[in-house]
């Protein structure tokens, strides 16, 4: 009895709704004010899995956590879904809580009735979804980089939608820049977004190749991370190109070497001008050079 109390806590019957109201698509229909807004039990086999979606891993033992909750206290807080033609609804959000509510044999959950076009749909599901804190780093990425790029937001736009800093949103769209295996890494775990942010500047694939797995064999921090990859740096710096020596001091440099009896540093500036310096190991080898030039 109390269970039949809660749902009608939650809202009218979806039969009751629909009896004047078939297959409405649009806010615009007639009727729609019946349906659209309102919280009301739909059972769960005339609901579909939202296709924009961008969580691609719901973590098993976590579902089943849920559905232990919704079988002790029912879903508290509703689903939301759209208005397909034919009856038929679509989820917007609350795929975890419509997942665990299969599991424990449910065959209805209450759900918040809204209508959207597919654009809206796309932003709904990636928006309520990057709000979570269970996404991971690269799925957020890619909610990210699908706004920009089918609805059309710039990083701005972007920024001020989804509440971050437009900062923030760069950091995590460059991440799509690693390799696919490094992404792989991040989404499992096994490296964090600060490891990954420490290796996007690496152009080279096989040296973040190399990083990646030198970071999980010693479990390099962060912090490591970045100075190893400032030593690669470093390391592969083109090195400054030597200047060309004109030919008047090639073609005389070992005469003056031959002649001073030492190695004869000669330096020469773009125009032209340049110094001679004529090393010397003792007073006595001064004197030999002095006595050369007398």
């Amino acid at each position: 009895m109390a269970k039949a109390t809660k749902k009608q806590a939650l809202g009218r019957g979806l039969s009751a709704l629909l009896q004047d109201s078939p297959n409405r698509s649009s806010a615009h229909d007639k009727n729609a004010d019946k349906l659209v807004g309102s919280i009301i039990e739909i059972e769960l086999s005339k609901i579909e899995v939202n296709p924009y979606q961008p969580r691609t891993y719901f973590d098993e033992e976590a579902l089943k956590e849920l559905a232990n909750s919704i079988k002790e206290l029912g879903v508290i807080q509703p689903i939301t879904v759209r208005k397909l033609p034919d009856n038929s609804f679509q989820l917007v959000s609350g795929e975890r809580r419509f997942r665990a509510s299969k599991l424990v044999g449910n065959t209805s959950i209450p759900a918040y009735i809204r209508i959207a076009n597919d654009q809206e749909m796309l932003e709904m599901a990636l928006v309520e979804n990057i709000q979570r804190k269970n996404l991971d780093p690269i799925e957020v990425a890619l909610s990210y980089q699908r706004l920009i790029e089918e609805i059309a937001l710039t990083q701005e736009e972007l920024s001020t939608r989804v509440g971050k800093k437009r900062s923030t949103v760069t950091n995590y769209l460059r991440l799509l820049k690693l390799d696919p295996i490094l992404q792989t890494g991040i989404r499992d775990g096994f490296i964090s977004m600060g490891h990954g942010r420490a290796m996007i500047n690496i152009e080279n694939t096989e040296d973040q190749l190399h990083i990646y797995e030198k970071i999980l064999r010693e479990k390099l921090s962060v912090r490591q991370t970045e100075d190893l990859v400032k030593a690669l740096k470093g390391e592969t710096k083109t090195k400054p190109k030597k200047k060309s020596i004109p030919t008047f001091v090639k073609n005389n440099t070992k005469k003056f070497n031959a002649f001073f009896g030492h190695p004869v540093d000669i330096k020469v500036n773009a125009n032209g001008k340049g110094k001679i310096t004529i090393p010397f190991h003792s007073e006595e080898d001064f004197n030999r050079i002095k006595k050369l030039l007398e």
